[in-house]
């Protein structure tokens, strides 16, 4: 990847053609990683009339990005999305859209992820993709200054955080954690009912279009 848009979109460095070999290999075999490859069906196969592809059929799509989850700390912990459409021209078609959609319905209960354990960092300068995780349910947790990027998280909804600093959003949060010490454990029933209505708010939708399913023989 030699682009310098998608190097700073995907706050990534230039790595050699060997290093490119060494990287994919490491993520097909590291557990905290998974990778789908994105393709774009061919225009004579509708997926609602036949949504699995045969391996003559998946020869020929074509490539249109990827999406990713990084799971550093296991499936309990957090787990942070990403998704990349290599060219302009494949931007803005819903393609991100439609593979987040169905890569986050597939991971969440393959995996027993909890939703609200879902986080995306973007730059700050990427209002595209800030937009497209706000309207999939994500919120902006805070600012990361020193990255130039937004930590945006599944089910959190815009109040005191948005547009803080590091600093600013952990005094808050060390605020409200002693603030409910001090109130003792009346607000901790309340605080499980909307964390478990929260996590049980993801819904599948599958949506019309370009996606399909490929199995390939066992």
């Amino acid at each position: 990847m030699k682009s310098p848009e998608l190097l700073e979109l995907t706050a990534s460095e230039p790595l050699t053609f060997d290093e490119e070999m060494e990287m994919q290999q490491k993520w097909h075999l590291d557990e905290d990683k998974l990778t789908f490859i994105l393709l774009e069906r061919p225009g004579s196969s509708p997926s609602s009339s036949h949504p699995v592809l045969t391996p003559d059929e998946i020869r020929e799509c074509r490539m249109v990005g990827d999406v990713n989850m990084f799971l550093p700390n296991g499936p309990h912990e957090e787990g942070e999305c990403e998704i990349m459409i290599a060219s302009p021209d494949d931007r803005r078609k819903g393609f991100a859209r439609e593979a987040l959609t169905l890569f986050l319905g597939y991971a969440i209960p393959t995996l027993g992820l909890r939703p609200t354990n879902l986080i995306a960092r973007i730059g700050r300068s990427n209002s595209a993709s800030m937009a497209l995780f706000e309207s999939l349910g994500f919120g902006i947790v805070k600012v990361v200054e020193v990255w130039d990027e937004v930590e945006m998280r599944w089910g959190h909804t815009p109040g005191s955080h948005l547009g803080s600093t590091d600093g600013e959003a952990e005094s808050a949060e060390m605020g409200s954690i002693e603030g409910e010490a001090e109130n003792g454990d009346g607000g901790n029933e309340e605080d499980e009912k909307e964390r478990r209505r929260k996590d049980t708010e993801w819904k599948l939708r599958v949506p019309e279009g370009r996606t399909g399913v490929y199995d390939p023989p066992l």
